[in-house]
């Protein structure tokens, strides 16, 4: 490896470790803060009703379950 390929190799993995010791520093979330997360406008899926649905007909068709906390077989008798 020549040196101006060690140079740059160093210079954009600078920001990477920076970035890395920055996330250290967050301060973890409070229990009373907790509440405001656990609200449903919170959640990555808009309707709760709905990504059930669609993780019941994915896993019928699939034809097997798992990976995303829903237990049971595939035949979609769960």
């Amino acid at each position: 490896m020549n040196l101006s390929a060690r140079h740059t190799m160093q210079v954009a993995i600078l920001p990477l470790l920076l970035s890395t010791a920055a996330c250290s520093l967050l301060e973890p979330v409070q229990p009373w803060e907790k509440g405001v997360l656990s609200k449903p406008e919170m959640t990555f899926d808009g309707d709760h009703l709905e990504s059930k649905f669609n993780e019941h007909i994915y896993f019928s068709k699939e034809g097997a379950s798992g990976g995303s906390g829903v237990g049971g077989g595939g035949c979609g008798c769960n």
